[in-house]
């Protein structure tokens, strides 16, 4: 009777369902990120998009062909994520990098000395409001449970006056040879001074012959001591100046990755790259935390991209929604592995 029940209701189209059944992770001591990795890949949901991205940017590392376009957004040098992305240029898996002012700001600042701290986002008896208007009269900005103190910002715009704009002079400048110069001075500084700290991401960029784009700079303490600067001196910055290398870079390109970390101006600005050349990206990891339902660019799938021309028809490509904080790391070390 039960035998008969099951056949009349199976489905006539299969034989069996067998396809590439998910398995239970396992884990133990001394794991390689490789191995974790590994384990990520036999579950499913987020678990399975995380050994997709790492798979993914791994083939793209390994290819010396593949000319890598790097997207920087968000808090990520106040969080912590600062060596991971100056280490990346330093071994050549990144050949333009696209930031935001902010994270130049916070990556100079450490150059030269500042630290950013542990704090909490909790306010314990306060309110929100009463707890922010005590670090604002005791002069440290809170970024999330990151704090800084504002001295910080006043070393950092004498460093710009000291070292940066005398430089640069009384030119008009595309904002990349503007970063390139930021990226020598803090080198220079980091090494002359014995900073107990890496030079960080703009100086790895300048050694390592990496254009640093930031196309909404202004948005930024660095685009504002710019700002600044052009009042009173010849002194600007051609944000259109920057199109022609960095869309020669694609369009000479044998073959292109995307990877980008956030979303907003940076996601934008790398993925708009591909269309005013002939080819599309090969490959395409993006880490962000903001849904693609509300038709923002900063959560849009990188599918969505495909129908504008800017990833290949037959891309390799997946989008991780999980904090970039937990989620870079991951992606980056079980990358590596993968390449070698």
């Amino acid at each position: 009777m039960s035998d008969d029940h099951e056949d009349e209701h199976a489905s006539p189209e299969r034989e069996a369902f067998n396809h590439d059944p998910v398995e239970h992770a396992t884990v133990s001591a001394g794991m390689s990120v490789a191995d974790l990795a590994d384990e990520y890949g036999n579950a499913g949901i987020g678990a399975a998009d995380i050994a997709e991205a790492i798979d993914v940017t791994g083939e793209a590392f390994s290819r010396e062909e593949t000319t890598v376009f790097f997207g920087l957004a968000g808090a990520m040098v106040p969080a912590g994520m600062r060596a991971i992305v100056s280490d990346l240029i330093r071994e050549g898996h990144i050949d333009a990098l696209v930031t935001t002012g902010a994270n130049l700001t916070h990556d100079a600042i450490e150059a030269i000395g500042g630290k950013h701290h542990h704090g909490t986002a909790e306010h314990g008896e306060l309110t929100e409001r009463e707890y922010d208007e005590q670090l604002r009269d005791e002069e440290v900005d809170r970024i999330y449970n990151v704090y800084l103190p504002q001295e910080h910002f006043a070393l950092f715009e004498e460093h710009l006056r000291a070292e940066v704009f005398p430089e640069v002079g009384e030119e008009v400048v595309s904002i990349a040879e503007f970063t390139r110069e930021l990226g020598r001075a803090n080198a220079e500084v980091n090494d002359r001074e014995d900073i107990d700290e890496d030079a960080g991401i703009a100086a790895a960029a300048y050694e390592n012959d990496v254009p640093v784009y930031a196309p909404a700079i202004q948005d930024s303490v660095l685009g504002l001591q710019a700002w600044l600067r052009s009042q009173v001196t010849g002194f600007s910055l051609d944000a259109l100046k920057d199109m022609s290398p960095l869309n020669d870079l694609a369009y000479e390109a044998d073959s292109t990755a995307a990877f980008v970390v956030g979303g907003g101006v940076p996601k934008n600005y790398v993925l708009q790259t591909m269309l005013v050349t002939p080819d599309a990206y090969d490959y395409a990891v993006q880490l962000t935390m903001d849904p693609p339902q509300t038709g923002g660019l900063s959560g849009a799938t990188l599918n969505e991209a495909r129908s504008w021309g800017k990833l290949k028809k037959d891309a390799r490509n997946v989008s991780v929604y999980a904090d970039a904080t937990i989620t870079l790391p991951l992606v980056v070390a079980g990358a590596l592995d993968r390449a070698e």
